[in-house]
């Protein structure tokens, strides 16, 4: 993969840790800089940056899943379990967006919302399960040699 435009929209082949790292660092740049967008764009209201958060999270679900799927087969692996990290990420990302079960509290005279204890405890599951996905997708080395998935990336560029 010499393209990040490639890294980012096929979902074809196998990617070593290296390009896995190349495309998140890509990822988050786009991602802190589409914030600071919103930001300024919603001017301080919380609900339409909630919003555009979820739209943010949406545009990138599609580069998020071709460089995760492609390191899933590298380590020969079919991607359920990032298919279950990227719906964990919407479902999480709409019920925050959404509010529900938030109550107001008020802090020096300003509300902030607090989520209710069932969406903390749905976050930190999904919080260790994000975890557990970043150890596989960015730090254990993949499958040595060809597998169901195509030839090994590190013996394509040697």
């Amino acid at each position: 993969m010499d393209n990040i435009k490639t890294l980012l929209t096929t979902t074809e082949g196998r990617i070593g840790r290296q390009q896995w790292w190349i495309g998140i660092v890509v990822l988050i740049i786009i991602s802190i800089l589409a914030s600071i967008i919103v930001s300024i764009i919603s001017l301080g209201n919380a609900a339409v940056i909630a919003w555009l958060g979820v739209l943010i999270n949406l545009v990138l679900i599609w580069p998020s899943y071709c460089i995760g799927i492609k390191r899933r087969h590298d380590r020969d692996n079919d991607g359920t379990d990032l298919k279950i990290l990227i719906a964990g990420s919407i479902i999480l990302n709409l019920l925050q967006a959404t509010g529900i079960g938030a109550s107001m509290v008020d802090v020096g005279g300003v509300s902030y919302p607090v989520p209710p204890i069932w969406l903390t405890v749905l976050s930190v599951i999904y919080g260790i399960f994000a975890i557990y996905m970043l150890v596989q997708l960015g730090f254990l080395k993949g499958t040595a040699g060809p597998n169901t998935y195509g030839p090994d990336p590190l013996d394509a560029a040697a």
